[in-house]
């Protein structure tokens, strides 16, 4: 009887587990959020990679300037926008790093 509930308790949480099937990953459009304005370093590298990250991941891929403020604008956007996966972030050490240091109330 022990053998039949141990093979139980381990069988259970496996048959659950196929009715918990996760959402097919990326299942909307995916943005690249800039923290600078088109046509600088960061923006060239993220508008090559969005046609190549578009291939791969099988979704389309924007490239979203959101320009200002050192970068805060943007790497604000980014924080506040939802955990989910589908809003990526491409930024210079400067708008990371160092704006929170120097500024009082940057991201």
């Amino acid at each position: 009887m022990k053998t039949l509930m141990r093979i139980c308790c381990v069988l259970l949480p496996i048959l659950g587990a196929t009715q918990a099937a996760a959402q097919a990953y990326p299942a909307k459009t995916m943005r690249i959020i800039i923290a600078f304005p088109a046509g600088g370093p960061i923006d060239i590298v993220a508008r090559m990679l969005a046609p190549k990250l578009s291939e791969t991941m099988g979704q389309q891929v924007i490239v979203d300037n959101r320009a200002g403020a050192n970068g805060a604008i943007g790497t604000e956007y980014v924080v506040k926008s939802p955990a989910d996966g589908y809003t990526l972030y491409l930024a210079s050490p400067s708008a990371i790093a160092i704006n929170p240091a120097v500024s009082k109330g940057a991201v």
